[in-house]
């Protein structure tokens, strides 16, 4: 009997200090404005909890010097809104660029391990749309 409510509180203890889930990077599309800049829409799913505990932001970076291309901060919880979309207008994206990453963040658990790679010389990736 002892060792099943050691168990038990084992258990409890280990749900109740496990990481929360990382925001998950849907899809994005990439419109181009105008010559090497773009309006980037981003579809992203998270388990907000609220305002201790949201996504909070989504990020372009240039994968070759993860240089900061754009970044487009959420104001807000989205619990009751999943996935969801926000836009991000006038990202500079040089021609000479091949590849950036779509990272996101929430506010418990930090920047995300799940990027989405994009390829700018396509038209179209798994998760990812791109219009010139």
């Amino acid at each position: 009997m002892r060792s099943f409510v050691l168990a038990v509180f084992l258990m409890v203890i280990t749900a109740s200090t496990s990481p929360a889930s990382e925001v998950s990077v849907e899809k994005a599309h990439f419109n181009l404005q105008r010559e090497g800049i773009w309006k980037v829409s981003v579809t992203l799913r998270h388990a907000d909890e609220g305002w201790k505990h949201y996504a909070d932001e989504w990020r372009v970076v240039n994968a070759g010097n993860k240089k900061v291309l754009g970044s487009r901060i959420l104001m807000h919880p989205h619990v009751n809104e999943q996935p969801f979309t926000r836009s991000l207008a006038n990202v500079p994206i040089p021609a000479n660029v091949r590849h950036v990453y779509i990272e996101a963040h929430d506010k418990a658990g930090g920047w995300s391990h799940d990027k989405l790679k994009v390829d700018m010389s396509v038209k179209k990736g798994k998760r990812y749309e791109i219009n010139r």
